[in-house]
């Protein structure tokens, strides 16, 4: 077959028989990619999902921030606990841009500190703080320093915290944990595309002979390429699709685990940090966005390596002449 033309033409008929001539489907290094690209993809899926939920915490800290602020009345010998809740309630609620203020009951109190002190506490007997719950406007919000000044003269052992300092730290913190997970991000997808180009370059090696004679013959590198580009966007995306539904599989687990461990104190203490532990819609959309991302960055990567393989292949091959 001295024809070039008729070379080009069997080959092409050769591929539209099978799949992917070119690069075989099923060997071993093919299924080693697809295995590192789906671990890959899981990892990256987790770390996504851990951004949107510690940036969705940070936001629900931001805004109960805005929402709600509370009144700890401390024990002191001779005060009427009972009374001073009453008159604290009354106090706030009598200032514009306070929409409720409910005292913590005694079983809501115990509650809270379930964790360190056991069941059954009789809260008469122990020197524990009382809370007054005070729900605000974010749209008109009270003067806070009025407000501590009216609670301090209605009970000297009252005292109004409105949780900025700490939870300031604690969106602080969550900031840099999300900057930290883009960057974990950041990190995993480079290491894809550092595999995919090993991998194909690999393949590539594996199957010089062809790759030359098909080269040489006149078959331009956009075919050759686009040879490699289908194989590996086949990989890329079966492999982001298998680490992409694990992902899935873990976010469903974590949140139907939390959901059924509602009622107990430790799960409480962890709600008020964490929320649920759901991760949102957004955390599943990106999640199927970075599959697809990683499918197209696979088959990309693969093409532009086959290029830049076949243009080193034309310089080092002699100049006709």
């Amino acid at each position: 077959m001295t024809d070039p033309r008729a070379f080009l033409d069997w080959w092409r008929r050769r591929a539209e028989a099978r799949p992917n001539p070119i690069v075989p489907p099923g060997n071993v290094a093919g299924r080693a990619l697809l295995t590192v690209i789906a671990i890959m993809t899981f990892l990256a899926s987790l770390t996504l999902g851990a951004v949107t939920l510690v940036a969705d915490t940070a936001a629900d800290w931001q805004s109960e921030i805005a929402r709600e602020v509370t009144v700890q009345i401390r024990p002191d010998e001779g005060l009427d606990m009972a009374a001073a809740l009453e008159t604290v309630r009354a106090t706030v609620t009598a200032v514009p841009g306070v929409v409720s203020a409910v005292p913590l009951d005694d079983a809501a109190t115990g509650r809270l500190l379930e964790p360190w002190l056991g069941e059954g506490l009789d809260l008469d007997e122990l020197p524990v703080p009382r809370l007054v719950i005070v729900g605000i406007d974010e749209r008109s919000p009270p003067d806070f320093s009025r407000l501590r000044e009216a609670v301090r003269a209605a009970v000297p052992q009252a005292s109004l915290d409105d949780h900025r300092a700490w939870v300031s730290r604690l969106v602080s913190m969550a900031h840099a944990t999300v900057l930290i997970g883009i960057a974990i991000l950041a990190l995993v997808m480079i290491a894809t595309v550092l595999t995919v180009v090993f991998a194909t370059r690999g393949a590539m090696t594996g199957n010089r002979h062809i790759i030359e004679v098909l080269h040489f013959v006149g078959a331009r590198s956009g075919f050759i390429a686009g040879e490699f580009q289908r194989h590996f966007l086949k990989l890329g995306l079966i492999g982001a699709f298998t680490g992409g539904a694990c992902a899935f599989l873990v976010f469903l687990a974590v949140g139907q685990w939390t959901r059924a461990n509602q009622a107990t104190p430790e799960a409480d203490q962890i709600s008020a940090l964490f929320g649920s532990f759901a991760i949102s819609v957004w955390g599943y959309v990106g999640t199927a966005v970075l599959v697809v991302a990683i499918g197209v960055l696979t088959a990309l990567t693969s093409r532009i390596t086959v290029t830049s393989q076949l243009a080193a292949i034309d310089m080092l091959s002699p100049v006709d002449g």
